[in-house]
């Protein structure tokens, strides 16, 4: 089956009926968006809570599930967007929340927890030193700031398509549409709303998996790149890998032209390996940016570098500062995840379960002949409707996103919650998902792909 060989008329009427369906259940989620919109700028806290047909207001958790103010259960999937590797409410982390929040909350001080924690990312991801902030948009600008410090120069390149968080300096290029974007080998800077045309000329846009056109751009701005900052794999345009090599020619590019490698392990970093991307490829950057799960499920982030890039922090050329970093909450939850609960059982565990999913759901794709195929690495993964392997964002961009929301339309409503935003995200395991909650998704997605052969 092509994309083109399921009539735009047999989609839409397949989403039509689903958000019905949708909607039946969600009374109250409707009361509060209306009562939310009076507060609430466009009802919610995050633009990205904004879906299609309406917006899932969640009453709490427990283990693999979730359950909704309506009062309907799902197997929670979509993992706080990356962050709930932990599961929730597990009983190591409300123990180790409940015992730090009785001594106290927030000191503005280092608790041990720091140490503790410093000492695991630096045995995982092999870089030496550490410091803490409280959001992946943080410690991304920590990384490009220290860049520029490290080399005294003001371009940075950043991949297109690659969402780094919301700061100036990586906010751009983040969602183009192919005529703003420019050529595929040498994109355009396309500022995001609020950044100014002086930012988003100091960042250069590159292709993924093409270290050719990378080489080039390194060599048309030889020395005024202060480094470059990466996904390794990139996770917000679906899953793409990087191609066999293309991380050691990064490197090796980035080195020759005195430029410093960050890679963005946001989501990467303890999901798909104990080591994240780091460790698995075998290819060290200079400096590591992680956030989401090494939290446990609080608000946390992480920059650690070499010894050469952290002496900057070290010496006091930058100052890398922040009132919540290092908050003894989180730091809490933080040990309590890494040394107790993301351990050799836990990925191992990963594994069975993505082996379940990928050998289930690649059998539903021949059998209905599907466009798609399934890529995942360790808690995640996704169900990509390309019926080629997308390899950059151009291709990611070519993708049709009926498909998606109408996959993800059936997995809601079989009782399975992944990301709404289905083209761009990913499933995500916790270490409390079972079997049995991953066999729900996989007859959800027997019953989507039995629908479209249709």
């Amino acid at each position: 089956m092509s994309p083109e060989s399921v009539s735009t008329q047999r989609l839409g009427e397949l989403i039509e009926a689903q958000e019905r369906a949708l909607l039946v259940r969600q009374n109250k989620s409707a009361l509060l968006i209306a009562r939310a919109g009076r507060s609430l700028a466009g009802g919610v806290t995050s633009s990205w809570q904004i879906s299609r047909p309406q917006t899932v207001w969640v009453e709490g958790g427990r283990g693999s599930k979730i359950t909704d103010v309506d009062g309907n259960e799902y197997v929670d999937l979509h993992g706080g967007y990356g962050a709930m590797a932990v599961g929730h409410a597990h009983p190591k982390i409300v123990e180790a929340i409940s015992s730090r929040i009785a001594k106290g909350s927030h000191f503005g001080q280092p608790t041990e927890d720091a140490i503790v924690v410093a000492e695991d990312l630096a045995q995982r991801f092999g870089l030496p030193l550490w410091r803490f902030c409280n959001s992946g948009t943080e410690a991304t600008m920590d990384a490009v700031h220290l860049m520029r410090v490290a080399t005294g120069r003001t371009k940075i390149v950043k991949i297109e398509g690659a969402y780094h968080g919301h700061h100036d300096s990586v906010h751009v290029s983040f969602r183009p549409d192919e005529v703003a974007a420019g050529s595929r080998e040498r994109p355009n800077s396309v500022g995001s709303a609020g950044i100014p045309r002086a930012m988003a000329d100091l960042t250069i846009i590159a292709p993924f998996n093409d270290a050719e056109a990378l080489a080039s751009i390194f060599d048309e701005h030889s020395g005024q790149i202060a480094g470059l900052i990466i996904e390794p794999v990139m996770m917000n345009a679906g899953i793409i890998e990087p191609d066999e090599g293309y991380l050691t020619a990064v490197r090796d590019i980035t080195r020759r032209h005195g430029a410093l490698l960050a890679f963005d392990e946001v989501k990467t970093g303890v999901t798909i390996h104990p080591g994240g991307a780091t460790a698995l490829f075998g290819v060290k950057p200079d400096i590591i940016c992680l956030a989401k799960s090494i939290g446990g499920g609080l608000p946390c982030g992480a920059i650690g570098g070499t010894d050469e890039v952290m002496s900057l922090i070290v010496s006091g050329q930058y100052e890398q500062v922040g009132t919540f970093n290092g908050n003894p909450l989180t730091l809490a939850a933080a040990r309590a995840t890494l040394t107790e609960i993301l351990t050799d059982d836990a990925y191992a565990h990963f594994e069975a379960l993505k082996a379940q999913l990928v050998d289930a759901c690649t059998s539903v794709i021949e059998t209905n002949g599907l466009p798609a195929y399934v890529v995942a690495l360790g808690a995640k993964g996704r169900v990509t409707f390309s019926p080629n392997r997308v390899r950059d964002y151009r291709g990611f961009l070519a993708s049709d996103d009926r498909f998606s929301h109408c996959h993800w339309l059936y997995q809601f409503n079989g009782a399975v919650f992944l990301p709404p935003w289905g083209k761009s995200e990913q499933w995500m395991l916790s270490v409390q998902h079972t079997s049995a909650d991953v066999e729900r998704f996989i007859d959800n997605f027997a019953a989507f792909g039995e629908a479209l052969a249709r």
